[in-house]
């Protein structure tokens, strides 16, 4: 018997809303298991700063400028991609937003449409996109947030899109399961990110919701990498349509 590894090497995988936060932790992890990535995000400069860090691993890396919210930027990501690099191996939906209205009635049609085009149109395209250049074995890696299962006032619109994206990633699982390509989710909870400190700017604010974590902590970045590789490698073969509550009990 052949006991699977977390190695990366050789892969091809695309990180959306990679310069920064979860996005930028895993493109430089699976950099460090193996793997050429595309880095993607709406500004070209600071994905060409990740990149560069990737290339310094010895790896191959593509800086991509791109809106996930528009139908036709997330086709021209898959395409630079695959004039690239040939084929991918690992989608990762990465990118989000998170914007707050104080209630449902001050919820605008412009928050509304964004948030759902950020957080579920784009994930679903690019998912249709990337498969059609996978191979059996191919991984689809949603991002979703504990939100989905608990939502509250002030997630609200949020909430319903990443609840949409668990929805998409068991009927994309079930839809591209027959060609080998496994599609799940990590439902992430809090992690130390630009927008936990720009909504929890004091450490007793930070503190506060630390001590509602079993673990007592909230989490770096670079611990959603372990997850997101398991669920990019031969060790998760048989594990498709799930998602994975990340958030330290």
């Amino acid at each position: 018997m052949t006991i699977p590894t977390l190695d990366a090497t050789g892969k091809v995988v695309v990180v959306t809303g990679g310069s920064k936060g979860l996005g930028r932790a895993m493109a430089l992890g699976f950099a460090e298991a193996g793997a050429d990535v595309v880095v993607a995000s709406r500004k070209l400069e600071p994905c060409e700063e990740v990149a560069a860090e990737i290339r310094d691993m010895g790896r191959r890396a593509l800086a991509v400028s791109c809106h996930v919210g528009d139908w036709d930027q997330c086709a021209a990501l898959i395409d630079a991609t695959v004039a690239a690099f040939g084929r991918i191996d690992v989608l990762v939906n990465n990118a989000g937003i998170a914007p707050v209205a104080p209630s449902v009635l001050d919820v605008s049609e412009a928050l509304f449409d964004k948030t759902i085009a950020v957080n579920l149109k784009g994930p679903l395209r690019l998912t249709a996109l990337a498969a059609e250049h996978m191979a059996p074995g191919g991984s689809v890696i949603n991002i979703s947030s504990k939100a989905s299962l608990h939502p509250t006032s002030l997630t609200l619109v949020y909430a319903a899109a990443k609840a949409g994206l668990n929805a998409l990633t068991k009927a994309t699982a079930d839809e591209l399961g027959p060609r080998g390509i496994r599609v799940n989710a990590i439902e992430c909870g809090t992690f130390h990110t630009d927008s936990l400190h720009a909504s929890l700017p004091s450490e007793e604010l930070q503190a506060r919701m630390a001590s509602n974590v079993a673990l007592g902590r909230i989490a770096a970045p670079d611990e959603i990498v372990g997850t997101a590789l398991y669920l990019a490698s031969d060790a998760s073969s048989y594990l498709t349509g799930e998602l994975i509550l990340l958030d330290g009990g």
